[in-house]
């Protein structure tokens, strides 16, 4: 598997760990049994599909400045 593929995987599942950090904070707070860490809990997953994302967005990109840089474009 080459590094694009292993950031895709990575970032799928870092959204079902943020889909479920959302659950329970909802379920938490409904409960009115909320904390500061299970609001916090959402936060890691969420900043790491930041970078995954960005990283996923810029790919296309960086592909397309490669190849013209190769072929003195």
């Amino acid at each position: 598997m080459n590094c694009n593929n292993w950031f895709r995987q990575i970032h799928r599942w870092l959204c079902i760990a943020f889909t479920l950090a959302v659950i329970i904070n909802i379920i938490a707070m409904v409960q009115e049994k909320s904390s500061v860490w299970v609001g916090l809990m959402a936060l890691l997953p969420l900043t790491s599909l930041l970078f995954t994302g960005l990283y996923l967005f810029a790919l296309p990109y960086a592909t397309k400045w490669r190849d013209a840089g190769r072929s003195g474009g």
